[in-house]
């Protein structure tokens, strides 16, 4: 795996083609810098470089492909396991970028974006339900992918007793396959529907039986 998956060149052309007045170096480094954290084991570089391959196959179907873009760059800008306010400091990280460049109109649209990443609810035909769709993508890899994922999710939370841990990830991950669709495009849905209801339930057996 390439240890830094988000190239720059990704940034500055995103950067380039909204018309910002400053450098897009500076905050390509804070963001760099925010997902090489420690705390990170999945809400990491990569994360973010799978959802930005992710968005690239559905871009067509945003109405504001940059904002979306943009969004899932800064979704999880801030991410502390311990805190439960993390999509809403991310949200206020991105506006204050935006709103530094002169790009506050582009703010007051992405920072909603972000904030759905907290429920991964929305309204189906949105730009938020796009975002959501691609946050939630990692459910319907494969078996191999999502048992990785789910490690690290765990390795996130160490510091969570076993026995804790297991029920709150099971409760998790069941609210998740009693949705009616867990995808909201139908793209997405079409691709990893099926597969991440095996994913889940698979899932929350293990954690169930222990």
């Amino acid at each position: 795996m390439n240890s830094n998956p988000l190239g720059r060149d990704r940034w500055q052309q995103l950067w380039r083609s909204l018309g910002a007045k400053g450098e897009a170096v500076g905050w390509y480094e804070i963001l760099l810098r925010a997902y090489a954290e420690p705390q990170r084991h999945y809400h990491n570089e990569r994360h973010i470089a799978d959802c930005l391959a992710e968005f690239a196959a559905v871009r067509s179907l945003a109405r504001q492909p940059k904002a979306v873009e943009l969004a899932l760059w800064f979704h999880d800008a801030v991410y502390d396991p311990r805190t439960a306010d993390n999509e809403a400091q991310s949200a206020a990280l991105a506006k204050r970028c935006l709103e530094a460049e002169g790009l506050g109109e582009l703010a007051e649209v992405v920072a909603p974006l972000i904030l759905a990443t907290k429920t991964h609810d929305s309204l189906p035909g949105t730009d938020a339900a796009l975002v959501v769709d691609v946050d939630l993508s990692i459910l319907g890899q494969s078996e191999t992918r999502f048992a990785e994922y789910e490690a690290q999710i765990r390795a996130e939370f160490a510091w969570v007793a076993a026995e804790i841990f297991a029920a709150k990830r099971a409760e998790i991950l069941q609210r998740f396959l009693a949705r009616p669709q867990i995808y909201l495009t139908e793209v997405c849905f079409d691709r990893y529907e099926a597969q991440a209801r095996r994913n889940l339930a698979g899932a929350i057996r293990a954690l169930r039986c222990g």
